[in-house]
């Protein structure tokens, strides 16, 4: 099973395309996301041919903080994934319907082990100046993000607001423009360890370029992160997961790369009648 997040790890906005090379040399690029009529994200096409047949070699998860409704409007290529795990593991989404029995042990968590949500919201409100804050974001009533101006957000604000949220059972992440606040217990690492029970899952691969994914890629049997992002700039690292040298979209094709040549090793490992190789069954006679 492959759990992989999917900003900044296999779909790039062209703010963080990173296309460091020649115009001539760039590479041909493949829009999986329009927003409000424009194209937001996108992979290369080499990316998205390897993503295709990656889907029929693997069970494939896309694992993302976006919600729901943010996670539809992706047209990834390949296959549609069977299993979605979305709003950082609040929903795992089944043939793209969220899966209740689920959510609602995660919200019932959440509510034993956290401060309220309305207590970060208010911490936002009193704290918080116009002149750096954009927006303030509630996401499927789980967790909360501001928008803001990242040259002028006060370093001092953060980490105090990190201190805070803590101490209340949350955790802090500046992701490009964003800041997250996300209670402790919401892990994407949960929700793929549930999808992995449900389809019988031998063998775990992630990657993922934030603090919010570092849970999920130490929860993988093995794990890649880019040479960018918050878990780049913080030198993390793991003696499973592989740290790649590209950055920007070249590291989202290279991922995935590295996940089908992953997938290809473990079957071959794997005897045949373990695959479920007819040639290798016993005759049942």
């Amino acid at each position: 099973m492959v759990a992989s997040d999917l900003d900044r790890t296999l779909i790039y906005s062209s703010a963080a395309l990173a296309l460091g090379m020649p115009d001539a040399q760039a590479p041909r690029l493949l829009s999986i996301e329009v927003h409000e009529s424009k194209p937001l994200s996108y992979m290369t096409e080499d990316a998205a041919v390897l993503l295709e047949h990656l889907g029929a070699e693997a069970v494939f998860v896309p694992t993302t903080t976006r919600t729901r409704k943010q996670y539809q409007r992706i047209q990834l290529p390949g296959p549609a994934p069977k299993y979605a795990i979305c709003a950082n593991g609040g929903h795992i989404l089944v043939d793209g319907v969220s899966d209740r029995d689920w959510h609602e042990a995660v919200v019932r968590r959440l509510a034993e082990e956290c401060a309220p949500l309305a207590e970060i919201r208010a911490y936002f409100t009193a704290t918080t100046d116009l002149s750096w804050v954009r927006k303030h974001r509630v996401a499927e009533d789980l967790f909360a993000y501001l928008v803001v101006e990242r040259e002028r957000l006060p370093e001092e604000w953060l980490k105090r607001f990190g201190d805070w949220a803590e101490d209340r059972g949350w955790t802090v992440s500046l992701q490009g423009r964003k800041v997250y606040a996300v209670p402790k217990p919401l892990t994407k690492s949960a929700a793929m360890h549930e999808v992995a029970r449900r389809c019988g899952a031998t063998l775990t691969l992630a990657a993922g370029d934030s603090l919010l994914d570092a849970d999920l890629l130490l929860a993988a049997d093995r794990a890649w992160r880019p040479g960018h992002g918050e878990l780049a700039d913080t030198a993390w690292t793991a003696p499973h997961v592989d740290v790649l040298a590209e950055r920007g979209v070249a590291a989202g094709e290279e991922i995935i790369r590295r996940f089908r040549t992953a997938v290809a090793d473990h079957h071959a490992s794997v005897p045949a009648q373990l695959n479920g190789s007819p040639a290798e069954l016993p005759d049942p006679a």
